[in-house]
């Protein structure tokens, strides 16, 4: 009997050990969604938001995981763990398949979780513990940030030098993209509120911009303004590809100023979302088309030549015209499944790069040796790669709002229509 009672002293130790990663738990009850403020980084056109410990975070729409640089002592899962499994679901290119752990250095008959953070912005894997890390944000209305939330999440860390090429004081990535381990599931699961999450990216030199974690309204200033997310532009099916838990939808075709581009591949046209390049890119069979009409819808625009790299085509912005909505170039079409139009106006379409220049932001797809750069595969020929990859620029100041419970894509389109941006959430606490 006193065996019995000492061994199951040492197993509730064992159970409170540091190096042992408990279920993790939540300092609110939940139900409300989560906001957080997000900061685009100049000199390295990524987004992050400040969610670990308060310290900014990558968000990455394609990754799988949540990670970052740890302390000395941090607590560990084991390798039987269920997170575990999920944690190897998705495997990074260039990664050597080890196993899904190592003996514990000091009970050698513990089985320590690793698993592969990557970092897509330097193109490297490394491999780290699966821990616990506390996740940081406030409650939101839809109008204001309201009580500080703060949740331990799984995640994985990452030797600092995994930190190469984001933005300078970040310490990890948040992984958005549609798997277990990703932000808005975790969100989802321990703060019991829907499974979507809205973003709103911010452009250059504007300010703020918000996401919102777990559905809700979202109300922009100028007060009085309505839900944006109740007077969507357009809403289309989210579609999956094998293997990548990236978010994709499908497009019958492209069109410049309304005029639809003939293009050489039949059937629909996929359509991914990534934040990890700052630029739409387009398959070579599907750019060279593109580009050509709006180079003829664009013929009597004075040109700056040779044109800005990466850029194909520039034109001196003083005498392209403004709206509202940006320059006034012609419009780019995605037309979705749906039946709606995703449009893009100057503001979205023209990259000033100069005082006198701006470019038009879309660029031909490169190939990729492996899905390092943009997480969606081979960009060598048609049909190994989606023909659009919609990048960040495309998506600043206008709300997306991704939704797994309906598996749908909700879009604004360019809020400059609507005399706001998405530098407008009024991050004042309410009262």
């Amino acid at each position: 009997m006193a065996q019995l009672l000492l061994l199951l002293a040492v197993s509730a130790l064992t159970l409170l050990s540091p190096r042992t990663a408990a279920a993790p738990t939540s300092t609110t009850p939940g139900g409300k969604p989560l906001v957080t403020a997000i900061t685009r980084d100049a000199a390295t056109k990524l987004y992050t938001a400040p969610l670990k410990d308060a310290l900014p975070l990558v968000l990455d729409l394609s990754g799988t995981l949540l990670w970052s640089t740890c302390a000395a002592a941090h607590p560990s899962y084991e390798c039987h763990h269920a997170a575990c499994a999920h944690a190897h679901a998705h495997h990074p290119p260039g990664c050597p398949r080890t196993g899904h752990g190592v003996a514990d250095e000091d009970d050698p008959f513990r089985c320590r979780c690793r698993a592969h953070p990557y970092n897509p912005f330097a193109r490297r894997a490394a491999s780290g513990d699966l821990t616990r890390a506390r996740v940081t944000a406030n409650a939101t209305d839809g109008a204001n940030p309201l009580a500080p939330v703060s949740f331990t999440a799984v995640a994985a860390c990452a030797p600092p030098t995994l930190l190469a090429g984001l933005p300078a004081g970040a310490v990890g990535v948040a992984g958005l993209a549609r798997s277990w381990l990703a932000l808005p599931a975790q969100v989802a699961r321990k703060q019991k509120v829907a499974r979507k999450f809205a973003l709103c990216l911010p452009g250059a030199g504007n300010g703020q911009g918000v996401a919102i974690f777990g559905g809700g309204p979202l109300f922009l200033l100028p007060p009085g303004r309505p839900d944006v997310t109740a007077s969507l532009a357009g809403t289309t099916p989210l579609r999956g590809k094998p293997r990548v838990p990236g978010y994709f939808v499908s497009a019958k075709g492209i069109a410049v100023n309304q005029a639809q581009v003939q293009v050489q591949q039949l059937g629909p046209l996929v359509v991914a979302l990534c934040s990890r390049i700052p630029y739409t890119v387009l398959r070579p069979d599907v750019y060279a088309p593109f580009v050509r009409a709006f180079d003829a819808a664009t013929a009597g625009r004075k040109r700056v030549t040779p044109p800005t790299p990466p850029f194909e085509l520039c034109y001196d912005s003083r005498e392209l015209g403004s709206t509202r909505l940006g320059y006034a170039v012609p419009q780019v079409d995605l037309m979705l499944e749906s039946g709606a139009n995703w449009t893009v106006f100057g503001g979205n379409s023209m990259v000033q790069v100069s005082d006198d220049t701006a470019c038009f932001a879309f660029l031909e797809m490169k190939e990729e040796k492996h899905e390092g750069g943009h997480g969606y595969g081979h960009g060598g020929g048609a049909g190994t790669a989606p023909a659009v990859i919609i990048g960040g620029f495309q998506m600043e100041n206008n709300l997306l709002v991704f939704d797994e419970e309906k598996r749908q894509l909700g879009f604004s389109g360019l809020l400059f229509g609507r005399q706001t941006t998405c530098s407008n959430f009024n991050f004042t606490l309410a009262g």
